[in-house]
């Protein structure tokens, strides 16, 4: 209990520090910043942004651990002296909003205000029921009792009161204009909680509610349209049948990132007698015949059919296809044709005849397009997924290996053929050849099943390697063998055989998601032909401009993010940018659509230049008495002057009644902070998000690529205490509680300790939170007393011993690594050298006065807690303005400057690492001695010593260290010497690039290998090279000196008594040299002896 409590108050008083720097921020406006007036000294600017969360809800961890990013770039920044702007919006645009409004309305309607929910079958308890009022009175009833425990966060109420919303308001919740009001500004309120330097005066919200950001992002789309980047016409995109409109990435409760897959959808024609509940409809005059209908991404193989396969238990759709055709498939296949304007049906609508099973196709003959064989058959195959294609597969076995395995398994399986009533005579059909590969043959499936022992159609991790190797040497190597391509190559002919077959009627294109999307209304996506808006993406010279910047000028910290980008920069084709439900700004020439919710989120980091001349920190843009430009006085011509305009005194509308001033300032602020310096985000946004925002900074600012971002830091998820974050499981906190639970400062040290990588990254707040706790309390505590201690002594100035000397050489050593990883974006490398390694280098020090802490350098001291205090300024802000106060400084931390540092002394720093090392060494001979593995251990105090080293058994009572002597060798022997002049060899090949320790370990091994002096060496110097390598990256060619850089005898001989310390000796110690052969430069052997 005493622990708990101890730990509570720690937290407590960090948090207590927390609110009186933030007061202090705020009073003096800290973050709030313009640019510079005409005539006064020019900054250099940093502008840095993260993408405006959404506002559906609460801020959680995962926001903070990306957003903590661009939060810690800002203050390192800032201390670098540039004048830098963090602005923060709040996005409202999209679907979620308006969705939860309406799921709200309709739960309030079905079940009341406040709601009484139902608690059993009796009631309508599915969420179906309120979906939509077409759905409510045909929605099936759920089986058993709806308990508290499975009912909880099911429906919108239960949501709102989970994140916090006092029940009296959430029936406001469901006009969605409630939710615009209601949680941006909790939203800032937590952000300040977390201690983020933005300037809030340039927030503002999204949507047509905010007259002023409507209107920028109006001249957007206008200017967008004029340069014939934003088009109209039929497109597929993924669309939602719920709400009748295309659903972006936003509007998806899952399949972010999904696409539209198309495929060819072969017709095989029915030969056969159809099944009975087919007859009927096959007898009416108009009938034109049967089709069975496989998709297939590989048409060119079709000459290869030997049969196709079904599933013995799904379920068929015949349906109504156009020319009086009936087509067989999936039922979901059929929705996604009936949005193409595939079928003779209205639009989303699927006229069905009747439902078969896999089993009344079995045996069924049809004849295949362009297959060789005249007629093939419908065979059962078990692992058809009926979520994917049409639920038909059509058959290769020459060129497919999940065919060729499942065909050999029929084959030999009698019994199977039986039970499925499948003939002999059905599987029988030879492959043909039909593509030649150089290395697979002209059988490649054959070939790779049997290369790989593939024993059967289960085998399914073997058959997707095999699948994969043929499929690429097939497409990118083979050459047809037949058809009306024969002797093309496949990459050629593929087209061209599928146009031929489509121009038959005997195919078609069809398209579905790639994968699963669910829209966050609840209902499965497909894929639709509409008309729509649509930005024109992947146009030749759009995307050439933009490929240009990403490989030229884009700093993306990281080669891994920036071949993503350089990927979606060429994948990233036409884009829906419009759709006809939801929050936005309507499109300013075709108003009955609004803008989607990516769209307009791609340059208004512009419009953050002068959101607070105009809206004066109002998030709607209501006007105040404050407002100087209303928003019918923002045209397209205005905002053209602001934002492209090259020249302050040319291209003001000459019907403007804004102040000149005014427009000037804006145009100002614009031209100063832009381009975005930094914008940090999560890495699923590269596929989306980040990629558009380059291609319409290059739209819109063509003629000025220095205008477009400069660099994008993208990282990877967050996950929770080794595990994932999830609300279901309750591996879950809101940024704020985790401010609250932990303390702020804790909270953002354990953020940058987790990691910076594209990778998952770990947020421990469990451990590297609680530790930070006592780390941070404990220091203020040490740095507290020990300017109790030196302010009451007389100031004095002393001489750097060398113990001052490396600590001193020690921080500096800090202060350029954490500036180094500040300035790459590398924070927990940050974290380390400016806080863990710092502490640690304090602690040495401390330790080689044992006690008597006076005789530490003041001077030193007090250089030391200024410097710990600027290098977690960044990361724990908070406590570093305490540990500022308590240094004297009358200022705030926040506007100081990084600290100074000399070079690193190279010699001092090795003479560090050296002394550090033999203290290790020695201590560890030590423990040895007092703790021998054989024979009883001393049992007195050492006094004298007790060793067991490697000399001639002895009995106990002889066994007493009187001395201990290091011996030192003045070079490093000959097979040391080799291994440094083969790496000083491939180090001046190119000294700008890091030494490749394979090829080091490759030439040694060659070397060490062929000399027989050199050989039994050869274990010992791969690790020695591994550890000179390691050095080279600091120290350069000064890690491949031969010799030691300093008297290592006499170093030895001054610094006695710091390794020995608390090791108490007769004699005094000897230094001699070693003639043995044993020692090597910087490593002495260390030997006990006794008298």
């Amino acid at each position: 209990m005493t622990e708990e409590k101890q730990s509570f108050d720690r937290r407590d008083r960090l948090i207590a520090l927390e609110k009186i720097a933030q007061e202090k921020w705020e009073q003096n406006k800290s973050f709030e910043v313009d640019a510079p007036e005409p005539g006064d000294p020019l900054q250099e600017k940093f502008m840095v942004t993260f993408p405006f969360p959404y506002m559906n809800g609460i801020l959680h961890l995962g926001h903070a651990f990306s957003l903590s990013k661009a939060e810690f770039a800002a203050g390192y920044q800032r201390m670098k002296g540039r004048r830098v702007l963090f602005p923060f919006g709040f996005h409202c645009t999209g679907m979620p909003i308006a969705a939860c409004a309406e799921k709200l309305r309709r739960e309030i309607e079905a079940f009341g205000n406040p709601p009484e929910f139902p608690t059993d079958d009796g009631d309508d308890a599915s969420e179906d029921a309120i979906a939509a009022p077409e759905v409510a009175a045909s929605a099936p009833k759920k089986k058993g009792k709806l308990s508290k425990k499975s009912s909880k966060n099911r429906y919108q109420w239960q949501i709102m009161e989970e994140i916090g919303v006092p029940p009296e308001m959430i029936a406001s919740f469901a006009d969605p204009k409630t939710w615009l009001a209601h949680f941006p500004p909790i939203a800032i309120e937590h952000l300040k909680r977390f201690g983020i330097k933005a300037d809030f005066r340039r927030s503002f919200i999204t949507t047509n509610v905010n007259p002023y950001f409507d209107a920028f992002i109006r001249w957007q789309f206008n200017t967008l349209k004029r340069l014939g980047k934003i088009m109209f016409g039929k497109r597929l995109s993924i669309f939602s049948p719920n709400e009748n409109q295309p659903c972006a990435d936003h509007d998806r409760a899952s399949g972010e990132g999904v696409v539209p897959q198309e495929y060819t959808a072969i017709k095989l024609r029915l030969v056969s007698k159809p099944p009975p509940a087919l007859q009927s409809f096959v007898d009416e005059p108009s009938h034109s015949g049967v089709f069975l209908l496989c998709a297939t991404l590989r048409p060119e193989t079709m000459y290869g059919q030997t049969n196709a396969w079904v599933l013995p238990h799904g379920d068929y759709s015949c349906i109504r296809g156009p020319n009086s055709e009936i087509w067989v498939c999936s039922a979901r296949a059929a929705a996604n044709m009936s949005y193409q304007e595939l079928l003779p049906t209205p639009f989303g609508k699927v006229e069905t005849l009747c439902v078969l099973k896999g089993w009344d196709l079995l045996g069924a003959a049809v004849k295949a397009p362009n297959a060789i064989h005249d007629v093939i058959y419908m065979l059962p195959l078990l692992t058809i997924k009926m979520n994917k294609g049409t639920g038909i597969v059509t058959s290769v076995p020459s060129d497919s290996p999940d065919d060729y395995t499942a065909l050999e398994d029929l084959r030999k399986d009698e019994a199977f053929r039986v039970k499925y009533h499948v003939t002999l005579e059905m599987v029988s059909l030879e492959a043909p050849a039909i593509i030649r590969t150089p290395s697979l043959g002209d059988r490649a499936a054959k070939f790779m099943c049997e290369k790989m022992k593939i024993a059967n159609q289960y085998d399914s991790k073997k058959l997707a390697e095999a699948k994969l190797e043929v499929y690429k040497q097939g497409f990118y190597e083979g050459t047809m063998l037949v058809g009306m391509c024969a002797g093309q190559p496949v990459e050629i002919a593929k087209p061209i055989v599928k146009a031929d077959m489509i121009s038959k009627g005997q195919a078609f294109s069809y398209s579905e998601p790639e994968r699963e999307v669910i829209a966050r209304s609840g209902n499965e996506c497909v894929v639709a032909k509409t008309d729509q808006w649509f930005e024109e993406y992947g146009e030749e010279n759009w995307r050439k401009d933009v490929e240009k910047h990403v490989r030229e000028r884009l700093e993306t910290y990281n080669d891994i993010a920036k071949e993503q980008f350089i990927h979606v920069v060429n994948w990233l084709k036409e884009w829906a940018c419009s759709r006809s439900f939801g929050l936005g700004t309507p499109l300013p020439f075709d108003p009955k659509f609004v803008i989607e919710s990516l769209s307009d989120s791609t340059i208004y980091m512009a419009y953050y230049t002068i959101a607070h001349i105009l809206q004066h920190g109002v998030l709607n843009g209501s006007q105040t008495p404050a407002t100087v430009v209303r928003p019918e006085q923002l045209t397209d011509a205005v905002f053209d002057y602001i934002f492209k305009s090259e020249n302050e005194d040319a291209g003001i509308p000459p019907e403007c009644d804004i102040s000149v001033d005014v427009l000037h300032r804006m145009r100002r602020e614009f031209r100063y902070f832009y381009p975005v310096d930094l914008r940090c985000s999560g890495k699923d946004l590269i596929g989306n998000h980040l990629t558009m925002s380059l291609y319409n900074h290059a739209a819109m600012w063509k003629s000025e690529p220095a205008l477009w971002p400069r660099s994008f830091y993208t990282n990877g998820h967050a996950m929770l205490n080794d595990e994932k974050m999830s609300k279901s499981t309750g591996n879950f906190i809101t940024m704020v509680d985790a401010c609250k639970q932990y303390g702020t400062d804790p909270t953002r040290l354990a953020l940058a300790d987790a990691g910076d990588t594209l990778d998952d990254a770990n947020v421990s707040l469990v451990h590297t939170g609680d530790s930070a706790i006592l780390k941070l309390t404990k220091e203020l505590d040490w740095i507290q007393e020990t300017f109790d201690r030196i302010n009451a002594e007389p100031a004095t100035r002393r001489e750097f011993s060398l113990v001052d000397k490396i600590f001193n050489n020690r921080i500096n050593e800090c202060i350029h690594a954490a500036d180094k990883a500040f300035a790459r974006m590398h924070f927990r490398v940050a974290l380390k050298h400016g806080f863990f390694d710092l502490l640690n280098a304090r602690d040495l020090y401390r330790a080689s006065f044992g006690e008597d802490a006076s005789k530490m350098n003041s001077d030193l001291l007090r250089r030391y807690v200024d410097v710990f205090a600027l290098l977690i300024a960044p990361i724990c802000p908070h406590t570093a303005e305490e540990i500022w106060r308590i240094a004297g400084h009358s200022g705030m931390i926040i506007d100081a400057p990084w600290p100074t540092a000399d070079e690193v002394d190279l010699e001092v720093s090795a003479i560090a690492k050296y002394l550090q090392e033999v203290t290790r060494a020695v201590n560890v001979k030590f423990g040895e001695a007092m703790q021998p593995k054989k024979g009883p251990a001393p049992t007195t105090h050492p006094s004298t010593l007790t060793f067991y080293v490697s000399i001639p058994p002895m009995s106990i009572a002889t066994r007493v260290g009187n001395s201990i002597v290091p011996q030192v060798a003045r070079e490093y022997p000959a097979w040391q010497k080799t291994v440094l002049k083969r790496i000083e060899a491939i180090y001046q090949e190119d000294p700008s690039k890091p030494v490749d320790l394979g090829r080091v370990s490759r030439d040694i091994k060659d070397v060490f290998t062929r000399d027989p002096e050199l050989k039994a060496n050869l274990k010992r110097a791969t690790k020695f090279a591994i550890g000179v390598v390691d050095e080279v990256k600091s120290k350069g060619r000064q890690a491949l000196a031969t010799e030691m850089p300093f008297d290592e005898r006499q170093l030895l001989e001054q610094n006695i008594s710091m390794m020995i310390h608390g090791i108490h000796l007769t004699n005094p110690v000897a230094v001699t040299f070693d003639d043995t052969g044993r020692a090597a430069p910087g490593n002495p052997t260390i030997r006990f002896t006794w008298e």
